[in-house]
């Protein structure tokens, strides 16, 4: 493999030099992790004074984390806490007066209570400056989510409705209605209207279709549903439509989808994030793809009798990641896109007669912005991590190219005592030409020059995803082994988002090959400009990145130790049982029988004899996107057939991520053991 040439964007070095900040004297260690609370989304309130945000934070051994409901002052700074119960707590919205906001919640008093207390979501209002939430729905099976009207007198709500197919085996699915079945039983969704005067309830749309998105435009003429024909995830991929039920006529039409089906670059996109512009007369939604960019769209229903559909130029080629907003009282559309390893808004004026006007970057400068929200006034407030700190509410003044950020939060303080690793974005050449970047994190006190340091190579997953330049603390590597004395390397391989729809698309029919080379010309990039000691080297990874940890490790013997998280090891087998198969169709063009070669060259199975690299071996016993037969095949080829150090490790009652505290304490302590004693030769426990 020809060596790369690795360059090094030192970029906001001057304040990642934590380790000279007063006070900064801990280095963390991996119990810190369950200290950090994690704000995950913001809503102003329609006069922009406070901002109501979720908070996840962990408050007790083998619990999930619980996600509670907090609002701001953005003039006092002060924070309040508005539940307290168990659970999560989420989907905020304001009513108009700003006095009350309504939540999705579950609360269970005891094991015989009956609804709102019987463990079911419901949809609740509590005081913005506290008090007791009150109970809003009563369902005995609970709702699916909510939208409150905009002039606060009307809550629509989808819930569930259980539906057995009539067909020749109806009578043995009800009579054994226990079992579980390929198909012919669903829940499907009802779209309800409760008026808040009269408290009356009424059921506006029951046909047969499960609800994935939706959205009431503003004047509640028209509501917008994006749906699919069952309840498997499967049916999301290329069953999706866009179905506007008018409450007037109360008829349903269906978009035409020759723009996101025959004319997308695969069949298996999924369409997500409904959002109407103020005005009522736009539709936005976008699609989503495996290995191709994901695109949005608009549906203009002010220009004759059918809406006028139109496919969003995308600026520069960024690839959109959700967050869908219209500025209100314009026909601005807003979206958060990654772009080189930053998260920015991206504005989009003028919206109209099937046109778009120009484009402006909201949020400039080096962030990630993972949520945000206008006030009806246009105030904009962002949820961001920064370079040295966990996610906070900061008002963003002046958007555009002037923009300013000022911190209305600090909801981790015990952070600003802790040694962070120096941040550094760097960038080499892949054997092809092409560039590629990442994140490298260095020791505090690590200085340009100094020995070459063990590697932590920590893969992120997707593929089509991207990590970013900030602030990151995760049971994946990034955060605990830097302060510890590693160098953390966090590579945007080839098929990540951000870096032009080319990047993105070279992934596609060469999985286990052009990532991986381009992957390993970074680690050979970092050992020849003396960063890294290349017989000190580890690799890591969950999902995608733990399916890469497994590819790596059939290619290179120079890591000591692996740990892979969740990870494929063989493709066919991965589209027979996971939960979306079109993944890998479009990753290797085709099903199992049609490609078989290019399965067999994607799957690191057929190399597994080249693995000498001890393996640790992480998944969850219930996972359905990465089943758990892909690490046990894994763990049975280096245990039982190749002689290879291994320790299979099995999180019970866990999907394709852990929730639970023990387990993800678990996993950070194996992998700091697994590595230290492998790659540093460490045999006390304690080091």
């Amino acid at each position: 493999m020809r060596l790369a040439v690795l360059s090094v964007l030192l970029l906001g070095l001057a304040p990642l030099s934590v380790d000279a900040a007063v006070g900064r004297d801990h280095i963390p260690i991996p119990n810190d992790y369950f200290t950090i609370n994690f704000a995950n989304t913001c809503v102003p309130s329609p006069d922009g004074r406070y901002v109501a945000y979720t908070e996840m934070r962990w408050e007790g051994e083998n619990d999930p984390r619980n996600t509670d409901l907090w609002v701001a002052d953005a003039i006092s700074r002060s924070v309040t806490r508005l539940t307290f119960e168990p659970g999560e707590d989420g989907s905020a919205q304001w009513s108009p007066d700003g006095k009350w906001i309504y939540f999705t919640g579950s609360r269970k008093s005891n094991a015989d209570a009956k609804p709102p207390e019987n463990g079911k979501t419901q949809i609740w209002r509590v005081p913005r400056d506290g008090g007791s939430p009150q109970a809003i729905t009563r369902l005995a099976d609970g709702v699916k989510s909510f939208r409150l009207s905009r002039n606060g007198k009307t809550i629509y709500f989808v819930a569930g409705s259980e539906h057995i197919e009539d067909d020749l085996w109806k009578d043995l699915r009800k009579d054994f209605k226990d079992l579980e079945y390929g198909h012919g039983v669903d829940t499907f969704s009802e779209v309800w209207r409760l008026d808040l005067d009269t408290w009356r309830t009424e059921r506006l749309i029951d046909d047969r279709r499960v609800i994935v998105d939706w959205a009431v435009s503003p004047d509640e003429r028209r509501i917008a549903m994006i749906t699919r024909p069952q309840e498997e995830l499967i049916t999301n991929e290329g069953w999706t439509r866009v179905d506007v039920y008018d409450t007037g006529t109360h008829k349903t039409t269906t978009l035409p989808d020759k723009l996101w089906r025959a004319e997308a670059p695969s069949p298996y996109g999924w369409l997500l994030n409904a959002a109407w512009s103020s005005d009522s007369q736009v539709l936005s939604f976008g699609v989503d793809f495996d290995g191709y960019p994901g695109e949005l769209y608009f549906a203009h229903f002010d220009q004759g009798t059918e809406p006028l559909l139109q496919k969003l130029h995308r600026p520069n080629e960024v690839t959109p990641g959700g967050g869908t907003r219209w500025i209100p009282g314009t026909r601005t559309f807003t979206f958060i896109a990654d772009d080189h390893a930053r998260k920015r808004i991206i504005g989009i004026k003028d919206v109209r007669g099937g046109k778009q006007g120009s484009y402006v970057n909201l949020t400039p400068g080096d962030v990630e912005i993972d949520d945000y929200g206008f006030s009806q006034k246009g105030d904009l407030v962002v949820l961001r991590p920064g370079l040295d700190h966990p996610p906070d509410l900061f008002a963003v003044k002046n958007p555009g190219e002037k923009a300013t950020y000022d911190r209305m939060t600090r909801l981790n303080p015990q952070v600003d005592t802790w040694k962070l690793g120096k941040l550094q974005i760097v960038k080499w050449t892949a054997p092809d030409g092409s560039p590629v970047e990442g994140i490298l994190e260095l020791p505090p006190d690590y200085k340009e020059g100094d020995p070459p340091l063990p590697l932590l190579l920590a893969i992120h997953g997707g593929p089509t995803s991207a990590s970013t330049y900030a602030f990151a603390f995760s049971i994946y590597g990034r955060g605990t082994f830097a302060p510890q004395g590693w160098a953390v390397f966090d590579p945007n391989y080839r098929g990540s988002t951000g870096y032009g729809d080319k990047f993105l698309t070279d992934l596609v029919g060469h999985e286990n090959d052009i990532e991986v080379k381009d992957i390993l010309a970074g680690v050979d990039a970092l050992i020849q400009r003396g960063v890294v000691d290349r017989e000190r080297m580890a690799v890591m990874g969950w999902s995608n990145g733990g399916y890469l940890t497994d590819c790596i490790i059939t290619k290179d013997v120079r890591f000591k130790a692996a740990s892979s998280g969740a990870g494929v090891f063989d493709q066919v087998m991965q589209w027979g049982i996971e939960d979306t198969p079109g993944h890998v169709i479009n990753f290797q063009r085709g099903l199992p029988w049609e490609k078989p070669e290019e399965m067999r060259q994607a799957s690191p199975l057929y190399a597994a004899d080249k693995i000498k690299t001890a393996t640790l071996i992480h998944v969850g016993e219930d996972d359905e996107r990465v089943p758990a037969q892909h690490s046990r095949a894994l763990y049975r080829a280096l245990r039982h057939y190749l002689n290879v150090p291994t320790e299979l490790v099995v999180y019970p009652g866990e999907g394709h991520g852990l929730t639970q505290y023990s387990h993800r304490k678990a996993k950070m302590s194996w992998d700091e053991r697994w590595m230290n004693h492998y790659v540093l030769g460490k045999k006390d426990p304690e080091l």
